[in-house]
């Protein structure tokens, strides 16, 4: 295998090992990996040779900055529809993950974010380290929670999905262990060594004999007043209890949410209260499917991404500007049925 490989793909000790390897763009992801990793899971699938699936990121700053965004903004900005094709691929790929028939462990070390929660965070073993920072940034450049975040952020304990989605909250170890992104806890200085035992051994042993105590979540201990806030039926009236809770860390959060875009906040709110009462993964992909397809013509994913990403003025001029100037017909149409361009996946019968 070369360093050109995006993704390293290989059969070792009875594991079936992926390496996401772009570390310069901290391993975000594009069509050609996604597509790379489900054909490995499929194969894997039926290998008797393989007893459990590890998945890693190359280089030191972590596992996956997300999906290739700058490739997301030509797409949208030439009015291309190639980005259909990957986020379909992509949430297919998410809903494979969660009902994988052998163990999957995901090593969320260093930087987990959007399409990287998406490739992590539905396998049943999820690691974090004291490196870890993990989130769903996508408001901020007015996007919409994806590949199964809405699924996970709804099921965070109260309120406190909603104010990671809006806010784009950063997760530590501690935080995501709390919020349900993960689940267990090794020093960084260890995995190495946790996934030789996973090979030597089962996974449920090298968890027992790895896993430490996960660290204090900082979050968890605001709850409180995150789900006195949170609570409220739509984004100005969360903002208007956020900011007269007379608490710092709400107003704190207050001002964060006023800087992204209105209408990709209004647009994940339905989103995240559709998910909580959904009965499935699939179910959620499905409509978040919807969600993106809507954005990608939309003048915020564009925009969004400009000021953030590509020329970096961090100055988004947001359309419609403030969230009292979002309408309902405006967020309805983010949910539009897709006729035969739906994602169409069904509950599968075995999942986590």
């Amino acid at each position: 295998m070369t360093e050109e490989n995006e993704v390293l793909i290989e059969k070792r000790d009875g594991l079936g090992r992926i390496t996401l390897n772009r570390p310069k763009a901290i391993n975000a992801l594009n069509h050609s990996m996604v597509t790379q990793m489900a054909a490995a899971l499929a194969a894997w699938k039926s290998d008797d040779e393989v007893k459990a699936v590890v998945l890693t990121g190359a280089g030191e700053r972590g596992l996956c900055a997300g999906g290739d965004i700058v490739s997301i903004y030509h797409d949208a900005k030439d009015g291309k529809t190639g980005s259909l094709d990957f986020w379909r691929d992509e949430y297919i790929f998410n809903a494979e993950i969660s009902n994988y028939p052998k163990p999957y462990v995901a090593i969320m070390d260093g930087i987990v974010m959007g399409g990287g929660v998406g490739v992590s965070a539905h396998g049943d073993v999820r690691i974090v380290t004291e490196r870890s920072m993990i989130g769903m940034p996508e408001t901020g450049i007015g996007f919409i929670p994806d590949v199964g975040g809405t699924y996970l952020l709804s099921r965070a304990p109260g309120e406190l999905g909603t104010h990671i989605a809006l806010t784009t909250a950063r997760l530590s170890a501690g935080d995501a262990i709390a919020t349900g992104f993960a689940d267990h806890f090794i020093p960084s200085e260890n995995i190495e060594t946790f996934i030789e035992t996973i090979a030597s051994s089962t996974v449920e042993q090298a968890v027992a004999q790895f896993a430490e105590p996960a660290p204090v979540s900082e979050i968890l201990a605001q709850q409180s007043w995150i789900d006195a806030a949170y609570s409220a039926d739509n984004v100005v009236a969360i903002v208007e209890r956020l900011r007269a809770s007379g608490i710092p860390e709400a107003e704190k959060a207050a001002e964060q949410i006023l800087g992204k875009s209105p209408i990709a906040l209004s647009v994940t709110l339905r989103s995240l209260r559709h998910a909580k009462d959904a009965n499935s993964l699939e179910e959620v992909l499905n409509e978040e499917f919807r969600v993106s397809t809507a954005s990608l013509s939309s003048h915020d994913l564009v925009e969004g991404i400009r000021a953030q990403v590509v020329e970096k003025d961090r100055n988004p001029q947001w359309l419609p500007a403030t969230l009292a100037d979002v309408t309902d017909a405006a967020v309805d149409a983010y949910f539009a049925p897709l006729g035969e361009h739906e994602l169409g996946l069904t509950p599968q019968s075995q999942g986590n």
